[in-house]
């Protein structure tokens, strides 16, 4: 867990070393100890729903079948905060998910979501104001290179 300070604010970064089906439990920790609510989070994960290179901001929702997400909803008791949806793409397969998101990216892969990784935090001093509808606009249409389809 790191402190880092944006602006006027402060700002914990929290990288669970659980197993991600387990990551909710490590957030619950951190927000009980530091008295953070739900609405104050936001959860940054992988999403294979959207091609590399892209990324959203939503508030709330369901998990979309992320296990990682389903946790944190689950110990959390409410869905009720920022995700951070950074694409990943998908195999192509069901069956080959599993072994596709434990594998590391290609080049260009990697290269356009830290591209995405680099608007994100553009408009971190935006989430930090309560400015979230702004921050989202911003985001969705910021200008960026193509997107890579990992189907080819």
């Amino acid at each position: 867990m790191t402190l880092v300070r944006v602006g006027n604010d402060d700002v914990w970064l929290l990288k669970p070393t659980t197993f991600m089906n387990a990551s909710g439990r490590a957030v619950d920790a951190v927000m009980r100890f530091y008295r953070i609510a739900p609405e104050q989070v936001l959860v940054v994960h992988d999403d294979l729903d959207l091609l590399p290179g892209q990324v959203r901001l939503k508030k709330g929702g369901g998990a979309g079948g992320h296990n990682g997400l389903k946790d944190t909803i689950s110990v959390l008791g409410s869905p009720d905060f920022l995700r951070l949806r950074i694409g990943i793409g998908h195999p192509g397969q069901r069956d080959d998910v599993v072994n596709y998101v434990l594998h590391r990216p290609s080049e260009d892969e990697q290269d356009a979501i830290n591209e995405a990784l680099v608007r994100s935090v553009a408009v971190l001093p935006q989430l930090l104001e309560g400015k979230t509808q702004a921050a989202m606009m911003n985001l969705h249409t910021s200008p960026k290179k193509a997107e890579v389809n990992p189907k080819g």
